[in-house]
């Protein structure tokens, strides 16, 4: 039997454009921040709680900018699919991996496709939609140095 989890997955940008990525604890596949909605709860309300409990960043939902929708294959449960919502946010302050997240790492966008490391959210989603922005926009968004 298939299940499908509603997500909400956080971009974040270093001062050399590089995504933040996090591994959970006993998986080997990175992806961004983020992970399942409560009952009730909205996507960017999920966003920001997560990014609050796996790496200690604080966010304001208004910061958060809509990057899209994904369906497709969960990056670390067998017969489970995602239906995820993607924000694009700032990077205020230094993450430091809690709760379930074991290691974090830094993509460059560049290289992400001689990796094999990554979720398929990452691969199929995250970086063609982020090589789609403008670099005026995208460096908005990357951390002050």
């Amino acid at each position: 039997m298939t299940h499908v989890l509603s997500i909400a997955a956080l971009c974040l940008l270093d001062d050399a454009g590089r995504l933040l990525l996090v591994r959970k604890r006993g998986t080997t596949l990175f992806m961004q921040p983020g992970g399942k909605l409560e009952p009730g709860e909205s996507a960017a309300a999920a966003a920001v709680r997560e990014l609050d409990e796996e790496l200690g960043l604080a966010v304001l939902p208004s910061r958060l900018t809509d990057l899209g929708r994904w369906y497709g294959p969960a990056a670390n449960e067998p017969d489970t699919f995602i239906d995820a919502a993607v924000f694009l946010g700032p990077l205020e302050g230094t993450p430091v991996p809690a709760a379930e997240i074991e290691e974090i790492g830094w993509l460059d966008l560049a290289a992400a496709g001689s990796r094999t490391d990554l979720a398929p959210l990452l691969t199929e989603f995250v970086v063609p939609a982020l090589a789609t922005l403008p670099p005026p926009d995208l460096t908005a968004w990357r951390a002050p140095r």
